[in-house]
């Protein structure tokens, strides 16, 4: 069996809803710019997401509910970052007993809360993996669930089949995570390569209205552009 086959066969009990396999090498200098010397070295990144359950995403624009609320945050956030962040290390246990070196992104944690910087961009990863494309909304979009979907990334120097595969963005004239977003924080833009971040999304409105909202209730959950996407949608 592969390599990329043992993977696969070893996430199927832990109800994986994507996996893919992607080659770094053309992308050395882009993620250094965020995660520095300790990302160089990688060839490969195995990239794996968990679906938010419908059920949960179909309930966030009730989120003034505190029970909703609370059902976003702990099932469709917190548990499903704690199930990817195992699974990770699991897969870099069974590479590095295999002799590979291997570095397990955590999935949520940034490094720079001001701007938001994360060591490595897990949305970028999966796809470069062909999972799905970056959206109007700067979340990472699959055919299937749309931008419904938690990711992490393991970087490894194991021999993987991977691919080079960005999905082309399929958003078009679509508009409904821009008319929905509370602070008008997503600029309605599609995806341009090495174009910066503010140029599609206003960060530090969408922060604030997280800070705003954190004064007056347990749970600070918005998650209205993951909800309107039509792709996520059934």
């Amino acid at each position: 069996m592969s390599l990329n086959g043992a993977i696969i066969k070893m996430l199927k009990p832990h109800y994986v809803d994507y996996i893919g396999f992607a080659d770094l090498r053309s992308y050395r200098d882009d993620l250094a710019v965020f995660g520095g010397a300790i990302v160089r070295g990688y060839d490969s990144g195995i990239s794996i997401g968990l679906q938010i359950p419908d059920a949960i995403a179909d309930l966030v624009p009730q989120r003034d509910d505190p029970n909703v609320s609370c059902e976003y945050r702990v099932h469709g956030y917190d548990v499903l970052n704690q199930r990817l962040n195992v699974t990770a290390s699991i897969v870099s246990s069974f590479l590095n007993r295999k002799g590979h070196r291997t570095l397990p992104i955590a999935v949520a944690d940034r490094t720079n809360d001001d701007d938001a910087i994360p060591t490595v961009s897990h949305k970028m990863i999966a796809h470069i993996a062909g999972l799905g494309w970056i959206g109007k909304n700067c979340l990472l979009v699959t055919k299937d669930h749309g931008p419904r979907v938690r990711f992490i990334t393991i970087l490894t120097a194991a021999p993987l089949k991977t691919v080079d595969n960005p999905l082309a963005q399929q958003c078009h004239d679509c508009e409904e995570c821009l008319k929905v977003c509370p602070v008008k924080a997503i600029r309605g833009r599609n995806f341009v390569p090495g174009e910066p971040r503010e140029e599609r999304f206003d960060f530090r409105k969408c922060q604030a209205y997280f800070e705003a909202l954190k004064k007056n209730r347990k749970y600070a959950v918005c998650g209205m552009c993951l909800y309107a996407c039509p792709y996520g949608k059934k």
